[in-house]
């Protein structure tokens, strides 16, 4: 049922915490909380380490178990740097399926001023792609998760605003914010993620200037995780990566049809290439690159 006044404290909520360090296969879990070990982030060398830390789903009156996870953590020496992001799940329990496309309008109109509010870092724009009206068309035409899956690359069928996770877990994802382990950043995202699918499940209209936003949700204007800057490496990766996908892409194709292509990293004997089919299973091939065909586009000055 769509429009529908709910407070949003009574709205339950999951969060995705993302972090590196510590020994997460040590820390002592709340019930219900899940460690996902095989969620690995990026420390400082781009050696894989940390994990994702996941509570079940709860009410903002449980909140202090957030508090004890991240102390846990804290106490472990972890610490959440540019690779790690933080994703609250709404539950969309009141509403049902009836507001997936209210919520599809309300991320063309406000997924930037979402985006500018939690300072998503630039560099993690392409795992919160937007909602764009093409995908909104589609819904309209056939609703289904398939009309909300937004191909390309990594993970971009999870938009910044996440429609298709109603589908899998019947709640709306927002991805925008910055890693953190801290209590009061941690909490002012999930709070500010409530209030925002609250406001669309009743209806509202909101102003697009970020502070004005906050306002109107009465929201915190600020107290975010900060935006961090990708190393070098990492960007000058990442722009090898750009290069390199479309060349990989037809051999991709073959292996997997369909597949995306979330990352490429260099082997001795030619690239890893990691995988993603369309049932979400990642593998990963070894891809060596041909001997001529390579062209010389100018030479490189300083």
């Amino acid at each position: 049922m769509w429009p529908r006044a709910v407070d949003w404290k009574q709205i339950k909520f999951g969060v995705e915490i993302e972090f590196i360090g510590g020994r997460p296969a040590e820390v002592e879990l709340l019930p219900g909380w899940v460690m996902s070990l095989d969620e690995l982030q990026l420390d400082e060398t781009g050696a894989p380490s940390g994990s994702e830390l996941k509570p079940p789903p709860m009410l903002w009156i449980e909140r202090d178990q957030i508090r004890i996870m991240l102390d846990r953590l804290q106490a472990q020496g972890a610490t959440a740097n540019w690779s790690c992001g933080l994703h609250v799940h709404v539950g969309l329990e009141p509403w049902g399926a009836d507001i997936v496309p209210p919520l599809l309008d309300a991320a063309l109109a406000y997924q930037e001023t979402l985006q500018a509010l939690l300072g998503t870092s630039g560099h993690r724009l392409i795992f919160c792609p937007p909602v764009t009206r093409e995908i909104r068309g589609r819904y309209a035409t056939e609703p289904s998760a398939e009309a909300v899956h937004n191909h390309g690359r990594p993970q971009s069928h999870r938009c910044g605003i996440n429609a298709a996770s109603w589908f899998d877990i019947g709640t709306a994802e927002i991805r925008y914010a910055n890693g953190s382990i801290r209590l009061d950043e941690v909490l002012n995202t999930i709070e500010l993620c409530l209030r925002f699918v609250s406001a669309v499940g009743a209806g509202m209209e909101l102003p697009r200037e970020k502070e004005a936003f906050a306002d109107a949700l009465n929201a915190p204007v600020r107290g975010y995780p900060a935006p961090t800057p990708a190393p070098r490496w990492y960007q000058e990766r990442i722009r090898l990566e750009e290069l390199l996908v479309p060349v990989i892409e037809p051999v991709v194709q073959q292996l997997v049809l369909h597949g995306e292509i979330l990352h490429v990293l260099p082997a001795a004997d030619g690239f890893v290439v990691a995988v993603e089919d369309e049932g979400g299973t990642t593998t990963e091939y070894v891809v060596t690159p041909p001997s001529e065909g390579w062209k010389i586009v100018r030479r490189h000055k300083e």
